[in-house]
């Protein structure tokens, strides 16, 4: 009898030890709820974070703009056929919003890629060939053909597009930081004409 009491005793403790166990173990791996307030930080930061990184996103965006081939904002290949004579009239390119201009200065064959707007109010000026110039029709502004300014409230000369102009033998030349007109080589054969309208340059007065 006291044996089988001992063994009755050792297996209910046993039986104990596991259930406490048991219950050890799932309090272990339980996982508590947050509160409300813990829960309305994360909403609150989550919402936070996603702006911020829209906002990023934005400036990234207008910082660095991604423009396509032949697009205003972009680079524009000219062929070489589409220059005008040197002094002749100027060629539109209003997919670029620019003009391709030749003049000649001082005895020089030249090249000029002119932005194709007003710099006063922004209007659009046309060559008027009977006056040999760029006349704008909103107040009067006027500009040689190589865009510099001649009178009219305009505040400084027509802008210029940063140009690259690669010859037949493989030589280049671009336009420099002023945006001077480029002296061509006329003993050369012009292979390509790049036009970048994402590199406007503005010049320095009425100069």
């Amino acid at each position: 009898m006291a044996s089988a009491s001992a063994a009755k005793t050792k297996s209910a403790v046993a039986q104990s030890e596991r259930a406490g166990r048991t219950a050890a173990a799932a309090a272990a791996t339980s996982v508590s709820l947050p509160s409300r307030r813990e829960f309305l930080y994360y909403i609150w930061g989550a919402s936070f974070a996603l702006i911020a990184g829209e906002i990023v996103a934005g400036v990234l965006w207008f910082a660095f703009p991604r423009f396509a081939e032949g697009e205003f904002g972009g680079a524009f290949t000219i062929d070489p056929t589409e220059l005008p004579a040197p002094g002749a009239a100027p060629v539109s390119k209003p997919e670029g919003r620019f003009w391709l201009s030749r003049p000649v200065m001082d005895g020089q064959d030249t090249f000029v890629a002119l932005y194709g707007v007003c710099t006063h109010l922004g209007c659009l000026p046309k060559w008027v060939d009977v006056n040999n110039r760029f006349e704008c029709p909103c107040h009067g502004s006027k500009y040689q053909l190589s865009g510099l300014y001649i009178s009219g409230p305009a505040p400084r000369s027509l802008d210029r597009f940063k140009t690259t102009i690669t010859y037949s033998d493989g030589t280049t030349v671009i336009t420099d930081a002023a945006g001077d007109p480029i002296p061509l080589d006329d003993s050369k054969i012009i292979q390509a004409i790049r036009v970048d309208t994402g590199a406007r340059i503005k010049r320095p007065g009425k100069v």
